[in-house]
């Protein structure tokens, strides 16, 4: 029996998700072959330059994204948070499995939290979406750019000089077996990436094998979540260019959707919700951006753009 490759980015943490999927696919398919390939992305290979000059979609998924289309790989695990809002032609995502924690968390070696942190604070992160919520809730913060994978940026967080640094609570955990080391942000502080802490599996579109078999790991609450969020996304033309934000939350068959859009500074920032079902939660996350246009996010966003600012992750 041919091994099924497994794609995945090379990191430590890409390595955890694209091995906890092959465990649940072997949980649910016990005679299944499957062989990890992994790939280095150009968000992978340029770490000197800060996301925001990069200025470019797909950065820690075209490569595989490529893979797929040419069958050097039967599927690609992904962090949701990095993917486009839109998929190239060919190719669609086949699972999101169970979402862990999707908040964004402060670390601080001293204990601090974001309201505690002293004033004038150098706090780390990569994130132009965090920047502006946390430029909102603390306009006395020294932002700094920090890229790298989670162990690099802890380390580098002393090296630096950094009061504190902010991740997602999700790769933490997951490279922790569950703990964390710092304090989860409230969300009516600072709202995740659409997608935060959710794993996807992108195969090919038509790929009937392969789609029956990842279907086993679906989780339907979760992939009814991220559905509503990309579409927020998406509606608001923001890939990973601009400070967006976006969680929904589902209870049986309904769901609410929170929206955010910044401007770089943190000095605009608008927040606002829907209610939706799971059944078409794309139409909320259109509702919702609809909503945050016609109270001037549309203005907001071109700015950005104009800026030429990158990074909703």
């Amino acid at each position: 029996m041919l091994a099924i490759k497994v794609g995945s980015r090379e990191s430590e943490l890409a390595r955890w998700q694209a091995r906890w999927v092959m465990e649940c696919l072997r949980q649910a398919w016990p005679d299944i072959a499957l062989r990890l390939v992994t790939l280095k992305t150009k968000g992978d290979k340029i770490l000197d330059v800060a996301l925001a000059r990069i200025g470019d979609k797909g950065l820690f998924t075209r490569e595989l994204e490529q893979a797929l289309l040419d069958g050097a790989i039967d599927m690609a695990v992904h962090s949701m948070k990095d993917m486009p809002a839109s998929l190239p032609a060919g190719l669609t995502i086949g699972a999101i499995g169970v979402r862990e924690d999707p908040a964004d968390v402060l670390i601080a070696p001293a204990g601090y939290n974001l309201a505690s942190l002293p004033v004038r604070a150098r706090v780390g992160t990569s994130s132009l979406r965090r920047k502006a919520q946390l430029a909102n809730a603390r306009p006395d913060l020294e932002l700094v750019d920090l890229r790298g994978n989670i162990p690099t940026r802890l380390a580098r967080m002393e090296r630096k000089g950094l009061d504190a640094i902010v991740l997602a609570a999700a790769g933490v955990k997951r490279l922790n077996h569950g703990r964390i080391p710092g304090e989860a942000i409230p969300y009516h502080l600072c709202l995740p990436a659409a997608g935060q802490g959710a794993i996807g599996i992108e195969i090919r579109s038509g790929d009937a094998k392969i789609a029956r078999l990842v279907a086993a790991i679906n989780h339907p609450p979760t992939a009814a979540a991220v559905r509503a969020e990309r579409a927020y996304l998406r509606a608001l033309e923001g890939g990973c260019q601009v400070p967006i934000g976006a969680l929904a939350a589902v209870e049986g068959e309904a769901l609410v959707l929170q929206g955010m859009v910044a401007s770089l500074d943190g000095r605009q920032l608008l927040r606002d919700f829907v209610s939706g079902s799971t059944f078409n939660p794309e139409a909320a996350g259109q509702e919702l951006a609809r909503k945050m246009v016609a109270r001037g996010a549309g203005a907001i966003l071109q700015e950005v753009r104009n800026y030429g600012g990158s990074s909703h992750r």
